[in-house]
């Protein structure tokens, strides 16, 4: 949430700049462009009727629904709608309309004729965009009270975020948990302590790295902050593949999970991983045996050296090199050397596979060091005469 002076807020939650916040008429107009949700319209201008009713509406943070217009109104990309809900109405805004609905609902295997689909009662007034906005204002001081709460009543969670429905008679508490947390007395005090409803929903932590938002190691915002809505699984195999360190501290990221980023280039490491020979044991030449040291995946190279316990002197060989070399060995041919044509080359960069065990963070042991301190100093832990 940013302040350009104290006349104007701009919501990135919700997409939104609210002016003239502390005066007795305060606007409120949606902010095109404004964080990861924004949907750019490439049919714009297109008309079509099976989905001149639909509309996409956007909440806080990542909620967003498809609803249909019943109210008869005109609506276009921006407005402040109300539309239902559960319990009583909620207040959104329209980021979507036209044929490209249509893509939206199939992504989320939504039919357009589904009785499931909310409705959109009618355009938000003067009065209803007031009464928002005072629950909106609520939501920083529920949060904190809430995480009070949990504390008090000794619950192993923590609360996220707070978002306030649009007739602010209802409210979510977004929640982060590793274990399942009964919610039985909290919601009793929740409803008491706010004179609200109440509706708890889980986040991962992930999620909350996207709403705290941050920077990268990279240097870059968070991707979770940025652009990403849906979280894929990330394994360690992503990083195998691309020979990357298996370090736990470079694989993290802000949120503790590994990096998201892990998944961008996989594919196009395992499809260059087709292309390169496996190499299980040395290639023999007539003056002697050469062991692989390195591969450099995208480029296609292997790097082999006679001596398997030095990167002084590597040799790089194009995998189809490398192929042929291993056909004419498995028939019994050894080709003359390495050194006859190649040049060797000073290593570009050493392999990072396997550089270290994820225990070696752990502390050592005490009585090793004193064992070591004891060696230096002649065995018996003083300094010679």
């Amino acid at each position: 949430m940013e302040r350009d002076n104290e006349n104007k807020r701009y919501d990135c939650s919700r997409g939104c700049i609210v002016t003239g916040e502390n005066t007795s008429q305060p606007q409120v107009e949606y902010r095109h462009g404004c964080c990861k949700l924004e949907v750019y319209d490439w049919l714009q201008g297109v008309s079509q009727q099976d989905c001149k009713e639909l509309f996409e509406v956007r909440f806080k943070n990542t909620r967003k629904g498809i609803y249909r217009n019943t109210s008869g109104q005109t609506l276009k990309v921006g407005d402040f709608v109300i539309v239902e809900a559960m319990t009583g109405h909620d207040l959104g805004i329209v980021t979507l309309e036209g044929p490209i609905v249509l893509r939206q609902m199939a992504a989320k295997r939504m039919a357009p004729d589904s009785p499931d689909i909310k409705k959109i009662y009618r355009k938000a007034k003067s009065f209803d965009l007031e009464k928002w906005m005072e629950a909106t204002w609520r939501e920083q001081d529920t949060m904190i009270r809430a995480r009070q709460i949990a504390a008090e009543l000794g619950l192993d969670m923590k609360i996220g975020d707070v978002e306030f429905q649009g007739d602010g008679t209802k409210a979510i508490f977004y929640y982060i948990a590793d274990n399942r947390v009964d919610f039985r007395q909290l919601i009793k005090r929740f409803a008491e302590e706010f004179k609200i409803r109440v509706e708890m929903k889980q986040i991962g932590a992930r999620q909350e790295a996207g709403l705290i938002g941050g920077l990268g190691i990279c240097g870059r915002e968070l991707c979770c902050s940025n652009y990403i809505c849906t979280f894929q699984s990330i394994s360690t195999s992503a990083a195998k593949v691309q020979d990357l360190s298996l370090n736990p501290q470079k694989l993290a990221g802000q949120c503790g999970k590994l990096k998201c980023c892990l998944n961008y280039e996989t594919a196009n490491y395992a499809d260059a991983r087709t292309r390169i020979p496996r190499v299980t044991e040395p290639l023999e030449f007539e003056d002697g045996q050469a062991f692989l040291m390195k591969t450099d995946i995208l480029r296609e190279v292997l790097y082999f050296s006679y001596d398997k316990t030095s990167l002084a002197d590597l040799y790089p060989l194009s995998a189809e090199e490398v192929r042929e070399i291993i056909q004419l060995n498995r028939a019994g041919e050894k080709p003359s050397s390495l050194k006859a044509d190649i040049e060797p080359v000073a290593p570009e960069f050493v392999t990072a596979v396997g550089e270290g065990s994820i225990t070696r963070f752990d502390p050592t042991r005490k009585k090793k060091k004193r064992n070591r301190h004891k060696d230096r100093r002649g065995g018996n832990g003083s300094q010679g005469d």
